[in-house]
Parts: structure tokens; C-alpha cells; sequence
């Protein structure tokens, strides 16, 4: 059972995600004329200001409302499981969190701006530009991933995981 401390804090942690994903786009879209790129480490990474109007690569375009709902479907999935204690441990809470923080960054842009503002551009390889939203999302999921498929000892018993020795 968590402490009230540590749901605080989790609280904290999430809203300080949404703090720093707002505060950034809102710099870019005040600070770099939309479509240009000003270049932090030369042939590693720029900022580049674009707006994006589906998920991730530019998928489903257009999806505003779906991808809204989606958000509160998720949160309310993750309140039903937080009541029904299927999940309790702090390492699935705090990747949950940097999930819905960085989900509730990307939500607010999609129902303020219609579309999500992105800005940080990999040089040294092709990929999609991105923001600090799409930073905590994809790391939270890896990291909630990774711990229930490798350190979650009982998952991995209930999936048979382990060999049992009496």
C-alpha cells in the first residue's frame, strides 16, 4: 500500500512533466518561426518547430477527438486497476505516471491547438521530430514493459516464469 507521501509525489511528478512539456512548446512556438530549426549540438540534435496533427510518425491525422478520448479512457483504466489493487507497486505507478503525464501534455496541445506541437529533431539519424510529452510516454512504456517482463518476480511466477523448488 503506497503513502499518501508517495501519491503526492507521483502527483508532483506528473504535473512537473506537463509543466516542462507546455513551458517548451510554448518557447518554440513564441521563439523559432514555425517550420525553421535552430541547431543545440551541431549534426546531433536542433529544435525545429512543426505541429502534428496524429499520433506518432503522423499517424492516423486528423484523429483530435480520438486521441482525446483515448487519454480518458487511459486514466481511467489506470484509476479502475489503482482501486481494484491490480496495480499497487511503485515501479508500475511511476512508469504510469510518466505515461499520463506526458499523454495529458499532448492532450492539452490537441484540445487547445488542434494539433501537437513538436520540436526536437535527431540529426544523426531519420526520425520524427518530437517533444518532451513523447519523451516520458515512450519511456514509461518501455520501462513499465521491462520491469513486468524481467523484475516483476510475480508475474513472472503466475506465467511460470520460474522453476519452483520445494
Amino acid at each position: 500500500m503506497m503513502k499518501k507521501r508517495s501519491w503526492f509525489a507521483m502527483g508532483l511528478f506528473l504535473a512537473a512533466i506537463v509543466a516542462a512539456d507546455q513551458i517548451t512548446k510554448a518557447l518554440v512556438r513564441a521563439k523559432i518561426p514555425y517550420g525553421t530549426g535552430v541547431q543545440l549540438l551541431p549534426g546531433v540534435v536542433q529544435l525545429t518547430y512543426v505541429r502534428n496533427a496524429g499520433a506518432a510518425f503522423s499517424m492516423l491525422r486528423g484523429g483530435r477527438w480520438l486521441f482525446l478520448a483515448l487519454v480518458v479512457v487511459f486514466f481511467a483504466v489506470v484509476a479502475l486497476l489503482i482501486r481494484r489493487k491490480a496495480l499497487q507497486k511503485p515501479a508500475e505507478l511511476w512508469a504510469l505516471a510518466a505515461v499520463g503525464g506526458g499523454a495529458l501534455g499532448n492532450a492539452i496541445d490537441r484540445a487547445v491547438c488542434g494539433e501537437v506541437t513538436d520540436m526536437i529533431e535527431p540529426l544523426f539519424m531519420q526520425f520524427a521530430v518530437f517533444n518532451v510529452a513523447d519523451i516520458f510516454i515512450s519511456c514509461g512504456a518501455i520501462f513499465l514493459v521491462v520491469y513486468i517482463l524481467f523484475f516483476d518476480r510475480e508475474k513472472q511466477e503466475t506465467r511460470g516464469g520460474y522453476e519452483h523448488r520445494g
